[in-house]
Order: structure tokens, then C-alpha cells, then sequence
């Protein structure tokens, strides 16, 4: 039972009009910085026929490599990885194992660095041809990336093997804490690491053992003890070992999809939006603006599976954002990193949140699948809640090896 001191603070959140702010996270939300221009926290160096970076303009170069966009250090670095110097320190164990096999590269390489933040750490995704580097400041390190002119055939994107990430939509109303009210958004993010993936939902009312104590809603843990609760709720009950968490309210939400020229999607079946006065997002291609997007993602009351329908929806908005992203290529992840630290919350380093979004530019959209945890219907402590069943237990043993069918 859920201790006795919760369960008012508990209903007075359940009573409010559910407010499923669609996250995508990071990973998957941050990647809808797609259509911005490149963001610099340095000025960009200009390159000429010699090589040489322009005279105060960060950059570096050196033998034949010419970096532009980059803060000197960046760019030294960057000479010595296509120069086949030892990197030390200045690159992750993983990515120091990919390129102790690099062979000889191009005689000249002409790279471009696209800066930018994730909670206030410098990161840098530098491009040069089909090679990509991924990079954490302010002391510089090579963290990932691909390089099939230095002849690796596979990419470095941290731990080798499934990664996961849960994505949390926050009900947070105005003056209220991002990460301590319901979590109205639980999707879980998974790559398998060779290529595939999948995006998990999990119904807000699925009745689960809570890791604060007793028994409650999954979306509850949130609100009892914060993210890191939710988190591991989550990995219980499913058995996944989640990374971490991305967190986002539902006006950061809007205010991200908006300044990022609207979210490109095909609504399957037209939706009229209940909870927003009866909007009507028609069946078809569609680029929505953030307003429309959350409303999609809302809704509940119209669909004939509701709650399980209305996370089905939550995962489509997904992974329309990491379309949209794939398509931009990987040179606008870390403008879009700096927008969503202004209105999310994360437990990720740089590192980990760089190296994981990065990943999602190299998979295939037809490897990767999609699913909800769904169950039957019951009542407990005088709520309607999910009661998790076989095709949930089904659900997260297929996506153990971070991909879904």
C-alpha cells in the first residue's frame, strides 16, 4: 500500500486534466534542433587555399587538416586524431580502442565543427565528409563518433551493447517543480548498437511496486521521490537497465517545437483533440506546431484504446523528431542539446547524452519498432489502473536487446 501520508497529495494530482507533455529525449526531443542553424560558443575560423585558420578565428590545422568552427584546442585535437598522433587523455576508452585502428587517411582533410552546450559542458560534433567526431569540453575529448576515411568500419558511440534512455513528460503547471509531479510521459528510448532500436510506452496507469515504497500508479514514483525514483521504478518493472532520464514539461515542449519550425509527421487516422477545444489534426502528411504536436499527443478520450492509443501516439511523435533529425544529419545535435538544457532536465553527462543521440543518427527507420505495455483493467485504492500482463512481460523481454520488432 502506498504510505499513508501520499495518497491526498496523490489524488489531487490525479484529478487534474492529464497533461502528456511528449518527451523526447533527448535524446530524442533534443534531436528536433534539425532545421536551426549551427550554434558556436566560439567564432568560426576560415579556412584558405594554405590551410590556415584566419587570423584570432578559432581553429586549427595543420599537415594537410584544416578545422573551422572550432576553438583552438578543439582543433588541435582534431589535427592530431587525422595526423594518427596518440591521443591519451584526450579520448574515451572506448573511442580510444576504435581508433588504434585507423590506417592512413586522405592527404588533406577539411573538417567543420558545430558547436554547442548540454547544462552548461561545451560539446562539439566536427564533420568531414562522411566522417564524424563527437567531442566534450572545456579540456577537449574525443568521446565517439565514425570514420570510415581512417578505415573503421563500425561506429564508436560509447558502451558497446543495448543502451536505454527513459524520456518523462512532467505535468508541472506553472510555479511547480519540473521533477516532482506526475509523469505523465514514460517512454522508454532503446538502440541495440548494431543499427536497430525501438521506442517502448508505458500507460500512466499501470499499478506496479513503487522503488519509494508500496504499491501506486508507475507515473506516481515521480512524484515521491523525483526522476531518479521514476528511473528506477521503471527498470524494475520492466528489467531494462536504464542509462538515465530526460525530463520535459509540456510548455518546453511547445516552446521547442515552435522554435524549431514545427515537427513534420503522417497522422495515420484524423484526431479532434478533446482536451483543446476540439482541434482537428487531420490524417495525412503534417507539419504540426507545437501546440498541435502535444494536443496529438494528449489525447486520450476520443481513441478507442485511450490511455494505450494515447502512448501509441506519444512514440509516433518520437520518432517523427528523430526522422526529422536523421535527415538534418548530426551536425545539428549540439545547437539542439543547448536549446533543450534551457527548458529540461536531465541526469546524463555530455558524454553519455552525446554519444546516445549521436547513435540515433545511425540507425535505419525500418529497424526500428515500436510498442506499449499494455494490460487489463481493474480498480485499486478506489482508482481505475492497468494491471500488467503477459503481452507487457512479452514486450520487455523482446526489447532486452535494445530493439523492438
Amino acid at each position: 500500500m502506498i504510505p499513508p501520508s501520499r495518497p491526498s497529495r496523490l489524488a489531487r494530482r490525479q484529478r487534474r486534466t492529464p497533461v502528456a507533455a511528449v518527451v523526447a529525449t533527448l535524446v530524442i526531443v533534443t534531436t528536433l534542433g534539425a532545421c536551426t542553424g549551427e550554434g558556436s560558443d566560439a567564432p568560426a575560423g576560415t579556412s584558405g587555399s594554405s590551410g590556415a585558420a584566419a587570423p584570432g578565428a578559432g581553429g586549427g590545422s595543420s599537415a594537410g587538416v584544416t578545422v573551422t568552427g572550432a576553438p583552438a584546442a578543439l582543433g588541435a585535437l582534431v589535427t592530431r586524431l587525422y595526423a594518427g598522433s596518440d591521443l591519451g587523455g584526450s579520448a574515451s576508452r572506448s573511442a580510444a580502442a576504435a581508433l588504434k585502428t585507423r590506417t592512413a587517411g586522405p592527404a588533406t582533410v577539411t573538417a567543420k565543427a558545430s558547436m554547442g552546450s548540454w547544462k552548461g559542458t561545451p560539446v562539439a560534433v566536427v564533420t568531414a565528409g562522411d566522417d564524424v567526431t563527437l567531442a566534450v569540453g572545456p579540456s577537449w575529448r574525443v568521446v565517439g563518433g565514425w570514420w570510415p576515411s581512417l578505415g573503421i568500419a563500425q561506429p564508436s558511440l560509447g558502451p558497446a551493447g543495448p543502451r536505454w534512455v527513459l524520456a518523462i513528460g512532467s505535468d508541472a503547471r506553472k510555479g511547480e517543480p519540473l521533477e516532482r509531479t506526475r509523469a505523465d510521459v514514460l517512454q522508454v528510448v532503446g538502440v541495440d548498437g548494431r543499427g536497430g532500436g525501438g521506442v517502448m510506452g508505458l500507460a500512466r496507469d499501470l499499478w506496479v511496486p513503487l522503488s519509494t515504497g508500496g504499491k501506486g500508479k508507475i507515473n506516481a514514483a515521480m512524484v515521491f521521490g523525483g526522476p531518479q525514483a521514476q528511473v528506477a521504478t521503471v527498470k524494475e518493472v520492466t528489467g531494462l537497465p536504464i542509462e538515465g532520464y530526460v525530463v520535459l514539461g509540456f510548455s518546453g515542449f511547445k516552446k521547442i517545437v515552435d522554435d524549431q519550425g514545427g515537427l513534420p509527421i503522417v497522422i495515420p487516422r484524423t484526431v479532434v483533440a478533446s482536451h483543446a477545444k476540439n482541434l482537428v489534426i487531420k490524417a495525412g502528411p503534417q507539419t504540426l506546431s507545437g501546440a498541435e504536436a502535444l494536443a496529438y499527443a494528449r489525447e486520450r478520450k476520443t481513441l478507442p484504446d485511450g490511455d494505450f492509443g494515447r502512448s501509441r501516439h506519444q512514440g509516433e511523435v518520437i520518432l517523427a523528431a528523430a526522422v526529422k533529425a536523421k535527415l538534418a544529419g548530426p551536425a545539428a545535435i549540439p545547437s539542439a542539446l543547448a536549446s533543450f538544457s534551457e527548458v529540461g532536465r536531465s541526469n546524463l553527462s555530455a558524454e553519455q547524452i552525446l554519444t546516445f543521440t549521436a547513435g540515433l543518427h545511425t540507425l535505419s527507420p525500418l529497424q526500428v519498432g515500436r510498442g506499449v505495455a499494455k494490460g487489463s483493467f481493474g480498480t485499486a485504492a478506489g482508482q481505475s489502473i492497468v494491471v500488467l500482463g503477459a503481452q507487457a512481460r512479452a514486450l520487455f523481454a523482446s526489447f532486452r536487446d535494445g530493439n523492438l520488432p
